[in-house]
């Protein structure tokens, strides 16, 4: 059986860690049951001796009895209880973890895939039916069966034909559940994958905002949002109306079953077949599953939400790791920095045509290399290959001749610097968004990226280093958040320097300022450079000139400026489009 098809039972494992706590659940559990099942024995007792024969002076010893039993019940069910909520809760921490933990380890392309606010729906809404239907939901339904088969067994001993007539109940009840089940599943899945719907709406308007408000486009949001909560909405009514119908038949069947019990009940004690004793226990033990039964359609309602849950989940969690460490790979040692791109070819996973096809390129060790070419022609792309964001998939790229795919991930991205054109920042310091978890010792190390990348206008703000950003550092301009980007990317004074286009959000007077500072860092480092501007070329030791996948042509900026036209027309596009941003 598949890992997809295990459902809920793929998840167990988790209890592992935990048991200790649950074998003293499920003894407490059995604790409670057997004092509940022995009290309506006690309860014949009274009746058929002490109230029959009216011989009160044991009556103290009877009720003594039962409040012992009562006591032993209700500690059974603390402590079951207690220690279901303990358990699930670390259970659900755990699987939570791992599911980030796995999200995290998933290469770029997975996510470029998914929409965030269905992988948030996981995380919180699935993971959390897991760990309901575990801490109570399955303990409940053991719980059921166990005190279901003791009472039953105690019906037998008291009247075979009331308690086969009682046992015959549980046909039409399977007979029910089954239907029930199978169609609530698929109402369950219904729900679950249209809550995620309603969180990428409300998360793709909290973080395009600005764009949402800039365009008035206010009333078509709301418009989509109000469309996707009426789905949600007429889904889980079909839910309630399923659930309804199932409950009112299981709250119907024991009562029915309470007549009959009575009816031949009352028949047996006239022929003194039954004692009156026995009779009030025979209905004590049917009322001990009345409520189980009436709690069954609840149960299963959240199984079936546990189940589809656990499904969802296992589909991220069976997604496999495309970018990832090899069983041998070795530690990518200190070098040169020397990057080689060897007839590299990359498709994007569902995608029909390449977009590098046969790529050769060599970037010596401290050489700047800049990638120019029309939108679409692979640039970035090719950047994206050194640090492993994705794969090749023919071909290969190495670093000193070592082949990126037989380093940890771990050792070679410590050794690159990267700096996207859309810059993300983080809900969180300023100092936290620079250093990003490294080990940074020296704050002038600090002090001398923010001065590379201009950005000492965070000595300017309320707190300094510890002011906080905001979500995607929306409190910020533009051009300070692609400059922390920046500067985050040369701390530490990376070997290899990856930037894609960097200085697109700045002022033309800011990217003077920049370059300069750059010239200096990228003298020390190998450094591949996504240009549109002509002004950042000025920063390359050579341009490598792509078209449609292909390296067309490699040279300096003069050497292509006299021999390429289509770098001549791209360069002249762009300068065009820099004075006209000037002049706005």
């Amino acid at each position: 059986m598949s890992s997809r098809h295990k459902g809920v039972r793929r998840y167990l494992p988790y209890l592992r860690p935990y048991t200790r706590q649950v074998v003293t659940m499920c003894v407490a559990a059995m604790v409670a049951i057997a004092a509940a099942t022995a009290i309506p024995q006690v309860i014949k007792a009274i009746i058929d001796g002490p109230v029959t024969h009216r011989q009160t002076a044991d009556l103290p010893l009877y009720a003594g009895l039962v409040v012992a039993l009562a006591l032993m019940e209700a500690a059974g069910n603390f402590i079951r209880r207690n220690l279901s909520g303990t358990v699930s809760f670390n259970m659900e921490t755990d699987l939570r973890n791992d599911f980030y933990a796995h999200l995290q380890s998933l290469q770029v392309a997975f996510h470029d895939n998914w929409q965030s606010g269905q992988l948030l729906s996981r995380a919180i809404g699935d993971i959390n039916t897991v760990r309901r239907f575990v801490g109570f939901g399955l303990i409940f339904a053991i719980v059921f069966v166990v005190q279901f088969g003791a009472v039953v067994f105690m019906l037998f001993r008291l009247d075979l034909l009331l308690a086969a007539v009682t046992a015959l109940m549980a046909l039409p009840v399977a007979a029910i559940s089954r239907h029930f089940f199978t169609k609530y599943a698929v109402i369950a899945r219904r729900v679950q994958d249209q809550q995620g719907d309603v969180t990428t709406v409300i998360e793709e308007m909290a973080t395009g905002v600005r764009i949402i408000k800039a365009f008035g486009r206010d009333a078509l949001l709301f418009g989509r949002y109000r469309t996707e909560v009426a789905e949600l909405r007429d889904t889980n009514f079909l839910s309630v109306d399923t659930r309804a119908q199932f409950w009112t038949l299981m709250t119907l069947l024991p009562n029915l079953i309470l007549v009959l019990v009575v009816l031949l009940g009352g028949f047996a004690t006239l022929n003194h077949q039954l004692s009156v004793g026995g009779l009030v226990a025979f209905i004590t033990y049917l009322f001990m599953l009345i409520w189980p039964m009436d709690a069954l359609g609840w149960i299963l309602a959240m199984g079936d939400e546990a189940q589809t849950a656990s499904i969802r989940l296992s589909e991220v969690f069976d997604s496999l790791r495309d970018v990832d460490d090899r069983p041998d790979a070795d530690t990518l040692p200190a070098g040169r920095g020397e990057i080689r791109f060897e007839n590299v070819s990359f498709t994007y996973p569902g995608g029909r045509a390449p977009v590098l096809a046969g790529v050769d390129l060599h970037v010596r060790a401290g050489e700047t290399m800049a990638l120019v070419g029309r939108t679409g022609s692979g640039k970035t792309t090719l950047a994206m290959l050194v640090p492993r964001l994705y794969d090749v998939t023919g071909g290969r790229v190495t670093i000193d001749g070592h082949d990126l795919r037989d380093v940890t991930l771990r050792s070679l991205r410590a050794q690159i610097g990267t700096a996207f054109e859309d810059p993300i920042l983080f809900s969180a310091s300023v100092h936290e968004n620079l250093v990003m978890g490294r080990a940074i010792s020296d704050d002038e190390e600090l002090k001398q990226a923010l001065e590379v990348a201009e950005a000492g206008f965070v000595w300017e703000l309320p707190w300094g280093l510890e002011t906080r950003v905001g979500e995607q550092g929306y409190t910020l301009s533009g051009g300070q958040r692609q400059r922390l980007a920046l500067a985050r990317a040369v701390l530490g004074h990376p070997r290899v320097l990856i930037l894609d286009d960097p200085l697109s959000s700045v002022d033309v007077h800011t990217e003077a300022q920049i370059e300069a500072a750059l010239r200096r860092v990228l003298q020390g480092a190998t450094a591949i450079l996504v240009a549109h501007r002509p002004s950042t070329l000025a920063l390359a030791d050579r341009v490598a000139l792509l078209d449609g996948g292909h390296i067309v042509a490699v040279g300096t900026h003069s050497e292509l400026m006299r021999n390429q036209p289509l770098y001549r027309q791209l360069l002249a596009q762009e300068a065009e489009a820099v004075e006209r941003g000037a002049a706005s």
